[in-house]
């Protein structure tokens, strides 16, 4: 009975929302992996800055653990961020993981350090990007997900938390030693919800970890999968 009046209020926030929100497309989620001790990695992070300026664009940071051998143990890397980057890379048929990496929308990906390249993806990916469900934030602490297209099969749903301030990190040791590296959007949590199935669901999300952190509610194919669906809450 619970779960049938759940169903039900989501189906009638959907259909208040009018048929012009209907037809939106979500943003084109551009995500960076680096590490602070990755000494080729400068130049990716003024372009994540540039495209988080662009309109239909947010772009995010993830630090990744596995350069921390060289001497500098990155501090906003986690295992499960590196995780994130294994699952893309598997799918794209990648022998390893590398940075500095950057992946669009899920569905392609470039260097970092080919502003072109990953330029190219951008704008493809805007020309592309397809009608998903309708994300809402009911409160802090849930999240409705609509109806949508999944012919294809389920999907995740992810709560990704990140910093919109800028990071400035002086390195003390490795091959970055006595720089001061500029990170931008950094992801300080990765949660996944739940799965969706293409039938209007909500999902409890749990408090941030730290004040002042924006938050991403992504729907995407299993695996490091395409993104269908993605919207944002800004810092309170």
């Amino acid at each position: 009975m619970r779960n049938a009046v759940r169903l039900f209020y989501v189906v009638c926030v959907w259909t208040l929302a009018g048929s012009a929100s209907a037809s939106a497309r979500a943003p084109v989620l551009v995500e960076l992996f680096t590490s602070q001790g990755c000494a080729s990695c400068g130049a990716a992070d003024p372009l994540i800055r540039k495209l988080a300026d662009r309109p239909n664009v947010i772009a995010v940071t993830w630090s990744v653990d596995y350069w921390d051998y060289l001497g500098w143990k990155d501090t906003f890397a986690k295992p499960e961020f590196t995780d994130r980057q294994r699952a893309y890379d598997k799918r794209f048929g990648l022998q390893d993981v590398y940075t500095p990496q950057v992946i669009v929308g899920g569905a392609a990906q470039a260097s970092g350090d080919s502003s072109t390249d990953v330029e190219s993806l951008v704008g493809k990916a805007l020309r592309q990007q397809p009608v998903g469900p309708k994300i809402r934030f009911l409160s802090t602490s849930r999240v409705a997900v609509g109806a949508g297209d999944r012919r294809a099969g389920t999907a995740e749903v992810w709560l990704i938390r990140y910093d919109p301030k800028e990071q400035d990190v002086e390195i003390k040791d490795g091959d970055n030693r006595g720089k001061t590296v500029v990170r931008y959007n950094v992801v300080q949590e990765c949660v996944r919800l739940g799965v969706w199935r293409g039938v209007p669901t909500t999902y409890k999300m749990s408090p941030p970890s730290e004040e002042g952190l924006s938050s991403l509610v992504v729907v995407q194919g299993v695996r490091g999968g395409r993104i269908v669906g993605l919207a944002k809450r800004t810092a309170s």
